[in-house]
């Protein structure tokens, strides 16, 4: 299942390149339209119901990543939209049936947030396949990753006790995103200007509220995990702010910063920190940290720096073509690094090592 996310994510990487301008292969033009859906649902909704399948532990939550990868390889392959797409809803219809299955083990707050991702991603693979454009689809795809981490770092605030009015506050934010990405479907000025204002909500409750705050005086990887969090969330106030300013704009400057600073500064940053933690539950392997990992982290925020600065607000197309390049090479050397740290890893174990990778 793994590598059926793998096969979507080096596609829209592919895709990705020739989006920015990047001399490639004539096959990987067609991977350009696609390459949106392939990196957040073929790639990482793969990715995310694998490792709930293995929290719940039931053999037919596996069939959530099984399938999410299949539609992800089935858009790679060429396969008509609309037939990807259904596979890819199919998936997020047993990712929300996880949830129903954890909401009967316990109720709690954050698993009710993750649960509203698990219905954002079913609600975007669908509109992709009844062929709603992009600009109506990415603002469910926002709200499938922001609810899905943010459900994560919820149940770990509470480590910091936040008060109820706190508590009140974020599921104000949560619905508030929720109603704002529907409410593009019918009144798209009015819709994603609540959920840009729900987006910088959620940013802010969590520079406040998240453990990250705290953990960021610490050592090794709890101190790297803290430095990817926090930049995260001033990209996500980022994107929620242009929406509120910008409104529904469907491309141009505006449209690539409001997208990439949160699929790129908040989902990928978010998504290397808490890599050293899931990966070995779900690959059942060790992935020690290094230093080395400030490599990828730091080439990511730089290249969305350089690409958002002087490309879309100096209007420099070097500079945009740049940081679009900077970010597919983060991407690259993380998973370079972590299979390089997965390997060091369990050679040590086999071989009872006990120096730090």
């Amino acid at each position: 299942m793994l590598l059926l996310g793998g096969a979507a994510l080096v596609a829209g990487l592919a895709g990705a390149l020739v989006l920015i301008g990047t001399p490639m292969p004539s096959e990987a033009a067609r991977l350009a339209p696609s390459h949106g859906v392939l990196m957040t649902l073929g790639f990482l909704g793969t990715l995310i119901a694998l490792e709930r399948a293995v929290a719940l532990g039931r053999p037919w939550g596996y069939l959530a990543p099984l399938v999410t990868g299949a539609g992800g390889v089935a858009l790679v392959a060429g396969a008509p939209q609309a037939t990807a797409a259904l596979a890819l809803a199919a998936g997020g219809a047993v990712f929300v049936a996880i949830y129903v299955a954890f909401s009967q083990l316990q109720r709690s707050l954050h698993l009710a947030v993750e649960a509203a991702g698990a219905g954002a991603w079913l609600v975007a693979a669908l509109l992709v396949a009844v062929g709603q454009s992009t600009p109506v689809v990415v603002p469910w795809l926002v709200a499938f990753l922001v609810m899905t981490i943010m459900g994560e770092r919820l149940e770990l605030s509470a480590l910091v006790r936040p008060s109820a009015r706190a508590r009140a506050a974020f599921v104000a934010a949560s619905e508030g995103l929720i109603v704002g990405v529907t409410l593009v479907l019918v009144l798209p000025e009015v819709g994603i200007r609540l959920a840009g204002a729900s987006l910088l909500g959620i940013a802010a409750w969590a520079a406040r509220y998240d453990l990250a705050r705290r953990t960021i005086r610490a050592r090794g990887v709890t101190r790297f995990i803290a430095l990817c969090l926090l930049p995260g969330y001033a990209w996500l106030a980022v994107s929620g702010a242009v929406w509120v300013v910008a409104g529904p704009v469907t491309a141009g400057a505006a449209y690539d910063v409001a997208l990439h600073g949160a699929f790129l500064g908040f989902v990928i940053s978010m998504v290397f920190g808490h890599a050293p933690v899931i990966l070995p539950g779900v690959l059942r392997v060790p992935l020690p940290y290094h230093p080395v990992f400030y490599g990828h982290l730091a080439l990511l925020h730089a290249g969305l720096l350089v690409r958002v600065v002087g490309g879309d607000l100096l209007d420099l197309p070097g500079a945009w073509r740049l940081g679009g390049t900077l970010n597919v090479a983060a991407v690259v050397m993380f998973l370079m690094a972590s299979v390089a740290a997965a390997v060091i890893g369990t050679w040590r174990r086999r071989h009872g090592g006990t120096r730090r990778a």
